[in-house]
């Protein structure tokens, strides 16, 4: 299966059996590390917004194969601070790498990436829209920790802003996961990705009661509130801390359930949670390094 000098922009963009040679092609950069397979390559890390995660692996993972990053972290040290363009600041860049990976405020600011860069685009991040490599590491997650992906899930937190949620959901849905719903009032999942489910007929419910819904399912997936996605302070303040996972919602939870979180984590998750054998939250970071590895060594034709 080809991936060389392909973007990858949206999960939506992947058919079911191109994420499965992914998933495998990262399953064995895990177990069996390929070595410099990028000598040579570099990849542009442009975040436009902050990251600690997905920046730091993207840079790990491009080091383990080999290859080197540049770029910047926060749009104030970019020549965009000056006024410069997106599409300008793409086309400069592309002239120094082999691919870029972009994380930027806005909705659709990947795709135009892409549209304009002769080099591989991959979307780090677009404002409340897709992020297709944490919706790849989270499939990782789950299939390495319970075998396969048909598994019953809960969405809890921030489904209207969260695009970690967006991605994932549609995702789960194309391998047949059952999925519930969990958010406050005002932040729920919006109608136009839950269209976009149906189509692959998964069962999605609604639950309102965490300690509920973690007595039910196999995943728990838990978002923050994302302060920085309201366009109104008094909407955040007022749904903020909603949903706290503590052992008390614990009580009754399922023996093999596993709770994820894309991170950073706010007041969600409770750290006491974190000594527990349902927490795989730091896992989930450590799965983030194998799946870019695969990323990069598709995207950039070397696997």
């Amino acid at each position: 299966m080809d991936f060389g000098g392909r973007d990858m922009i949206s999960i939506r963009d992947l058919t079911k059996e191109e994420i499965e040679h992914m998933l495998g092609t990262a399953e064995g950069m895990e177990l069996s590390p390929p070595g410099d397979i990028l000598r040579g390559k570099t990849l542009a890390t442009l975040f436009f917004e902050p990251s600690t995660r997905t920046r730091i692996s993207f840079e790990a993972a491009m080091q383990r194969l080999g290859g080197k990053t540049i770029g910047f972290s926060g749009a104030g040290t970019a020549s965009v601070a000056k006024g410069e363009s997106l599409t300008d600041t793409i086309r400069t860049v592309e002239r120094y790498s082999d691919a870029i990976a972009i994380r930027h405020p806005r909705d659709g600011a990947a795709r135009l990436s892409a549209e304009v860069s002769s080099k591989p685009v991959i979307n780090a991040g677009d404002g409340a829209n897709q992020h297709p490599t944490q919706t790849l590491l989270d499939l990782y997650t789950i299939k390495r920790e319970k075998g396969r992906l048909d598994v019953e899930v809960a969405l809890v937190g921030d489904l209207k802003y969260g695009r970690t949620v967006h991605s994932l959901a549609y995702a789960l849905a194309m391998f047949g996961a059952h999925l519930t719903l969990t958010s406050p009032k005002g932040l729920e999942m919006p109608r136009e990705v839950i269209s976009d489910l149906q189509k692959f007929g998964p069962r999605v419910a609604k639950e309102d009661d965490l300690a509920e819904v973690a007595s039910k399912v196999e995943v728990l997936y838990v978002t923050r509130i994302q302060k920085e996605r309201f366009p109104d302070p008094e909407e955040y303040e007022r749904v903020r801390g909603t949903y706290k996972i503590t052992m008390e919602t614990l009580r009754n939870a399922r023996e093999n359930l596993i709770i994820l979180h894309p991170l950073p984590r706010v007041d969600e998750i409770a750290a006491e949670v974190d000594g527990t054998r349902y927490a795989k939250y730091f896992d989930q970071v450590y799965y983030g390094l194998p799946v870019r590895m695969a990323i990069l060594g598709l995207l950039m034709g070397a696997v």
